[in-house]
């Protein structure tokens, strides 16, 4: 087990895509007007791409078009003081492709916000990175508790 400098538990790429395909939010980071802007997002996972629904005017579908984004999903019970997080680095594109649409169409892949969503982002992630936030006794010492989702 590796630990990063804070004593979290690193994860391997292929834990963090685990957890990734069973989380059903995330929140995807680009650029609006020069800024940083955070934006929550249903997603799923396509082998190892992010894939996002949208409606093709919205400011997220404008704003990754070719862009490095960031992309992160997590899961943390504050009473037990447990949890993880993923983040993804990489290039978004907008599909355009019909057969590559009616691929993403299949996925189980639903969004809460309302009105019709069918146009599809996907984030390559190129880099993915995560942590396991175990629980901690009055000693200090770590307690692996299981990550769950």
């Amino acid at each position: 087990m590796q630990l990063d400098s804070p004593g979290l538990q690193v994860l391997t790429r292929e834990e963090c895509l685990g957890l990734l395909s069973a989380a059903p939010i995330g929140r995807i980071v680009f650029t609006d007007h020069a800024l940083p802007a955070v934006q929550p997002v249903n997603f799923r996972l396509n082998d190892q791409a992010i894939v996002i629904r949208t409606t093709i005017g919205s400011k997220l579908a404008a704003a990754t078009r070719r862009a490095v984004v960031a992309f992160e999903a997590d899961e943390i019970d504050p009473e037990l003081r447990t949890g993880w997080s993923v983040t993804a680095v990489g290039q978004a594109r907008a599909v355009t492709d019909p057969a590559e649409i009616d691929l993403l169409a299949a996925l189980p892949l639903t969004t809460w916000a309302p009105g019709s969503r069918d146009h599809y982002i996907v984030v390559e992630a190129e880099h993915i990175s995560g942590c396991l936030v175990t629980a901690t006794h009055s000693s200090g010492s770590a307690t692996p508790q299981p990550a769950r989702g």
